[in-house]
């Protein structure tokens, strides 16, 4: 058997391997990522590393090796976007571990996760029993996903029938002291538009402020280079708006 040939069928039974390897240790050994994910990364980086650096071997092999491992994962990439239940095989599903107040130990057996795992997830979301848990869903990347009984939900303003202005996302116009000319232009503002509302907060130049933004409320927010003046937010809500 030819050597590319033989670091094909190696590769392609370290990369099976490795997968059932990492499926079997469950999602706390891949915390925010999927198996896929931590598979295709910790195996390309060694690969690329010894391709670097193992100067004993020609580099050949492990450019196969490297281009092999790449090539399964485009193919994995495609298969989990096209067919949903190999998509779950490859990269786990989510998993219920409270229902109504109460720990399903048997789901919590079958991926390897202890009691003690899930509390502590769940003192991080500032919930200190989980019977205060409506339901709690571990994902497929390892993170715990918590919503809280109804009764602890804090209260909204729907909840109140009230009615509450619309508040989008910010309009950044300075950013590390350059002005974003086609944000203003978005808002139908200009620089010298800007430079009238820095120099009312004492700023004599764009290049003296770190961030700037403008809210849908017309809000300006101006965070300075120099950190002992502290951000600023002056109300602008005359400006002409994107409207």
């Amino acid at each position: 058997m030819s050597e590319p040939l033989v670091v094909v069928v190696r590769g392609l039974i370290a990369f099976v391997t490795l997968f059932l390897y990492a499926r079997l240790l469950g999602k706390r050994q891949i915390s925010q990522l999927s198996t896929f994910d931590y598979v295709v990364g910790i195996s390309i980086g060694s690969l690329a590393a010894t391709l670097t650096v193992d100067l004993s071997s020609r580099a050949l092999p492990h450019w196969i090796g490297l281009t092999l491992w790449v090539g399964l994962a485009y193919v994995l990439q495609v298969i989990t976007v096209r067919w949903q239940h190999l998509a779950k095989f490859i990269n786990g599903e989510p998993t219920i571990v409270i229902q109504n107040g109460k720990i399903l130990g048997r789901n919590l057996k079958r991926i390897h996760y202890s009691v003690s795992e899930l509390l502590e997830q769940l003192r991080q979301k500032n919930i200190f029993s989980p019977a205060d848990v409506e339901f709690a869903i571990l994902e497929s990347g390892g993170q715990l996903s918590v919503l809280p009984r109804s009764q602890l939900q804090p209260v909204t303003p729907q909840d109140l029938q009230m009615s509450t202005p619309y508040k989008g996302l910010p309009t950044e116009l300075i950013v590390d002291g350059v002005v974003l000319d086609r944000n203003l232009q978005s808002v139908h503002l200009d620089r010298d538009w800007l430079k009238s509302q820095l120099a009312a907060q004492g700023i004599q130049s764009p290049r003296q402020v770190l961030y700037a933004a403008l809210d849908t409320q017309g809000k300006l927010y101006v965070d300075r280079r120099d950190d002992s003046l502290g951000p600023q937010a002056q109300d602008v809500s005359d400006y002409p708006g994107p409207g």
